[in-house]
């Protein structure tokens, strides 16, 4: 949690985490909007990403093949430098941080998919971002079969979204290991339902968070 305050209330970093497919990115402009109309500023980021820096090595963990230490290994270059430019300084300033994807993907992707050793993973967010970690993570689960659908209906855009299928569930059980060992940062979204029925249970999540710490 940062140590900046905004309208008396600190600056918190919210995560929005998934498999591909699973829809999370429709909702983030919603989670802005609710976030913005409790008064607060909001920083809008993704990862990887959100720097120039970041940006560039967003190329290459997408579509650039390469052994699964040195993805990991790029993946948290491209963090250090979106932590230390821009969410960081925005919490310290008692801004509101909204990611589209942060340390639970590598735990994910690189650890539940790759099967890298996750004390390698955990050494490395101690080294990159002791200090600024997630106040409150939506994690939208999904059948791995409407997953599949609603990726090949747009396009595989990147070689995450080609991956097996073994892969694919592998990335899924990570993800919901991590929300069963932290339900009090983590909040399970079902994101098979309707996008009505996903946003009200997003934003109940959002209002229930807001709440909690006014």
């Amino acid at each position: 949690m940062s140590k900046g305050v905004h309208g008396g209330v600190k600056g918190q970093f919210i995560t929005v985490e998934g498999i591909d497919g699973a829809g999370k990115s429709s909702h983030l402009a919603a989670i802005a909007l609710a976030v913005r109309a409790a008064g607060f500023n909001v920083v809008e980021t993704r990862e990887p990403g959100g720097t120039a820096l970041g940006e560039a090595l967003r190329a290459l963990i997408l579509h650039q093949a390469m052994s699964p230490m040195a993805e990991l290994l790029t993946v948290f270059a491209a963090r250090a430098e979106h932590v230390a430019q821009v969410i960081a300084p925005a919490l310290a300033r008692g801004d509101w941080v909204v990611c589209d994807r942060f340390t639970d993907s590598t735990r994910a992707y690189q650890g539940g998919g790759r099967g890298l050793d996750m004390q390698v993973i955990e050494q490395l967010a101690g080294l990159v971002h002791r200090q600024t970690q997630p106040d409150l993570t939506l994690i939208f689960d999904i059948a791995l079969e409407t997953a599949a659908q609603r990726v090949q209906g747009r396009g595989a855009e990147d070689k995450f979204e080609t991956e097996s299928k073994t892969f694919a569930r592998s990335v899924q059980a990570a993800y919901q290991t991590i929300a069963a060992q932290d339900l009090k940062r983590c909040v399970l979204i079902d994101g098979g339902q309707s996008i009505e029925a996903v946003r009200a249970d997003v934003l109940q999540s959002i209002n229930r968070f807001l709440k909690s710490i006014s």
